[in-house]
């Protein structure tokens, strides 16, 4: 046993005090900070506006269609398919007579391929229209239906999770999604990585014939065990310390807001989201940063975390007696583990 603690302290402190170490693990937490801010901010100032031509026999469509911050439609005269990209529009819409009666397709021309989601919007807004004719000539006014529109935005689903005795707690669908495909992935690369680096440590000592002299004196499972266990400590040490780092520059980040956002957020946190001391509504920075909180709030993040290791550990200890077995029967030239790989 205390070989194999002897092995261990040597993998460990070998690759801890390693610089590329080093600059991973304090480089990555800001690498992943700059790609959620710069993905947000991205989304929200690199939207592309797209100019529609509408050609429509029908004559109710124009009144339905309304325009956002992506979106812009018009109904010109003289515009067809052969000429409406001189005359600035991006996109040409050909609407049919509808006949209400069968099915009709209308047809979408673009220099420039159009993304799906501005294509689901167009078909909606399009649908809604036909609706709303149809609503009208069933004695239905433009001015009702608007109005029952407008009344009828008020609900809003909240989810809970029963857990028994009359307690439950709210829960987020999305929330628990994206922490699961981000633990996966984070998962699948780090046992990739670490795996690697305990067949590398294997293929090394048997190519530079140290294998028989360690052998001599340190059991086969002594010798894979300290290997296993050393390299998996770096791998939760990196994951302590990744973690201890997004929360210190979360922290920063919020001190470096402004004091009034700062105020209301603190406000809205103490009142369940509700502005009270003479204050009407919080802003919306203030807004998006406590619904931001409140969100990651209701994950159960002690079972998430100790899940987190439980599987990282297994996969880890599993995977890398795969990866140490490949790397124990390469013998002079390490290009021979790229196949053997392959399987893993």
């Amino acid at each position: 046993m205390n070989k194999t603690w002897l092995i261990i302290q040597r993998e460990y402190t070998t690759r801890v005090k390693n610089k590329r170490f080093l600059l991973v693990t304090f480089l990555m937490p800001l690498l992943m900070m700059g790609l959620i801010f710069g993905s947000a901010y991205l989304s929200t100032t690199g939207t592309e506006h797209r100019k529609i031509a509408v050609i429509d026999p029908n004559g109710f469509i124009k009144s339905s269609l309304k325009n956002t911050d992506q979106i812009e439609f018009a109904f010109p005269e003289n515009i067809d398919t052969s000429n409406y990209s001189k005359n600035g529009y991006t996109d040409i819409i050909l609407l049919p007579n509808f006949d209400k009666k069968e099915k009709t397709d209308y047809i979408l021309k673009s220099k420039k391929s159009m993304g799906l989601l501005l294509q689901n919007s167009i078909s909606n807004k399009i649908n809604s229209a036909i609706e709303d004719q149809m609503l009208q000539e069933a004695g239905i006014k433009q001015s009702v239906l608007d109005s029952i529109h407008n009344a009828s935005q008020f609900a809003e689903l909240k989810a809970y999770e029963d857990k028994g005795n009359n307690v439950s707690k709210e829960s987020n669908a999305g929330l628990a999604m994206g922490i699961g495909y981000a633990s996966g992935f984070l998962i699948y690369i780090t046992l990739f990585i670490y795996g690697t680096m305990v067949m590398r440590g294997v293929m090394e000592e048997k190519t530079n014939r140290i294998a028989e002299v360690i052998i001599s004196s340190v059991k086969p499972f002594e010798l894979m065990m300290g290997k296993i266990i050393g390299i998996g400590a770096v791998g939760l040490t990196q994951f302590i310390l990744w973690i201890s780092l997004i929360i210190s520059l979360t922290s920063v980040a919020m001190g470096m807001l402004p004091a009034d956002v700062q105020h209301q957020v603190t406000t809205l946190q103490q009142h369940n989201g509700q502005m009270v001391g003479g204050m009407s509504q919080a802003s919306e920075s203030a807004m998006r940063i406590y619904n931001l909180q409140h969100t990651i709030q209701t994950a159960n993040w002690p079972l998430i975390i100790s899940c987190f290791i439980f599987y990282f550990l297994g996969g880890y200890l599993f995977y890398s007696a795969l990866f140490a077995a490949v790397g124990s029967v390469v013998n002079e030239d390490p290009q021979d583990a790229q196949s053997l790989m392959f399987p893993i």
